[in-house]
This record gives structure tokens, sequence and C-alpha cells, in this order.
């Protein structure tokens, strides 16, 4: 795991990221081409559709998925009774692979947005998040206001085919939007200075704060844009979408759910 963040800075984080509820998240396995995932479902194996590269949420380490929905998705298998089988996928590629009845549930940071839900069927949230920025330390005055004071001369990062892509489309039009295929790229691009800003899910961009306290970075403590994430599964399949529902709501689970989200977002309220 990273170094924890400068002291000084969590309490500010806690209180301006209260809105970081709970609810419930998780999953993933070794990347694999859409082609090659097996079309056949098993009536004993949940099959759960990730892109790993969204630490706290899913991500791997030595080679194993974790992350606050790699929990979920092994309690929520063990709930309904089935063996969890993670499937590895591209960002881009969760949906399509849905649909096609390649996985049978998307437990991957996804947030719920009404474009998303004309082709998938939402579950309850289990978290509510939003987008903020990770930005050098050098520049943190700068944005001082949050939102209102964003100025960019190099650009803003995003995350293709994102929220946050969108979110920058339409909130920040004459600014010079940079679009990066995976965080670490764009990591790379603000310590280079080739971007001035990364926006992003918060959950994430904090993980990175941390992970990036020595070169120099930290994050915007404001929620720019709040959004709530969710499971997604094909709206023909009515019995596992009411059983997450009920898992997620399942009075039983809820003391559970709770510590997994303060484990691995401890600021969450």
């Amino acid at each position: 795991m990273p170094d924890h963040p400068n002291r000084v800075c969590w309490p500010v984080l806690i209180y301006l990221l209260a809105g970081l509820l709970l609810l419930v998240g998780c999953a993933a396995p070794p990347p694999q081409d859409d082609g090659n995932l097996h079309n056949s479902a098993d009536a004993d194996i949940l099959r759960v559709g990730v892109a790993t590269n969204a630490p706290p949420l899913i991500y791997k380490q030595n080679g194993k998925i974790i992350g606050l929905e790699a929990e979920f998705a092994a309690e929520f298998a063990k709930y309904i009774g089935k063996t969890l089988q993670f499937v590895e996928l591209s960002w881009e590629n969760l949906i399509p692979a849905l649909l096609k009845n390649k996985i049978d549930i998307i437990m991957s940071g996804m947030t719920r947005t009404p474009l998303r839900e004309v082709r998938i069927a939402f579950t309850h949230r289990y978290l509510e998040s939003g987008q903020t920025a990770l930005i050098r330390r050098e520049d943190a005055a700068r944005y001082s206001t949050g939102l209102f004071s964003i100025t960019t001369s190099s650009g803003i990062g995003v995350i293709k085919d994102t929220t946050g892509e969108f979110f920058v489309e339409t909130r920040f039009t004459s600014v010079k939007k940079v679009v990066f295929r995976n965080s670490q790229d764009a990591v790379k691009a603000l310590i280079g200075k080739k971007i001035d800003m990364f926006i992003h899910d918060a959950p994430i961009i904090l993980y990175l704060a941390s992970e990036n306290e020595t070169n120099g970075l930290t994050a915007l403590f404001a929620l720019l844009h709040q959004e709530d994430l969710a499971w997604a599964v094909r709206k023909d399949d009515r019995v596992l979408l009411d059983s997450a529902n009920k898992f997620l709501t399942d009075t039983n689970n809820q003391e559970k759910l709770k510590k997994m989200i303060k484990y691995w977002i401890p600021f969450a309220q």
C-alpha cells in the first residue's frame, strides 16, 4: 500500500469530502480481450466484470485483484450462493461485454447516469461519490476557491469514456482537455507539467494523492460534482438485479459493508 497522505490535510479532506457515503462494491481478473470471453453462462457462477485500474475501489496488487469492490463481489457471490469469477476487461468493453452476456454484472466503480440507463439497469447506489482533482502541491493556492478558480494553460487531464471526461467537456468548454487511457499516464503528465490537473473519481484521486505525496502531488479538497456509484446488470436480468438490491439493503449486511467501506475509504462517513 502507498504511504499515507500528509496528516495535516486529512481533517480538511474529511470535512470537505464527507459526501462520500456508504453502501457497498467489488471485483476483477486478468485482462482478457473481449473476443476471448466465454459466451455461456453457468447458473452456479457469478461472472463479475471489472477494470482493475481504480484503486481503492478495484485494482491489482502482486497479481491479485483487491479493493472495496473485490470484497463486495466475494460477499455478494456468497449471498446468492454462487462461485465468484472475475472477468477483467478494459473500461470501454465492460458495458458491451455485459450486453453480449459475456459477464453477469459490472462491479467496477461505475457511475449511474441517465444515458447508461438507456442500455443497462443499475442497482441502488453503493457509494455517493463525485469528481475532484489531482494537482501539484505548488499550485494549490491557485485553486483555493475550488471550482470557480480553475484556470489552466496546459490543460485538464481526464480518462477516456468516463464521467470525468463528460464533466470537463460540459463545465470547462474553453479549457484544453487531454485524454488518457489510464490514471498512471495522467499522473506522469501532471508531474511532468504537461497538464495542470487531473479530474477523476474522488476515491481514486485521493488514493493517487497518497501514492504520489513524495512526487509533489495533492488533491483539490472539494468535490467538483456529485454522483452515485452502482452495479450494472442487463435489463432482462431482473432476478440478479433484485438479488443485488436486496443484498445492499439487507440489514444483516449493513455493519459488515460499512466496515469494508471504512477500511478502504477511511474518510467515508
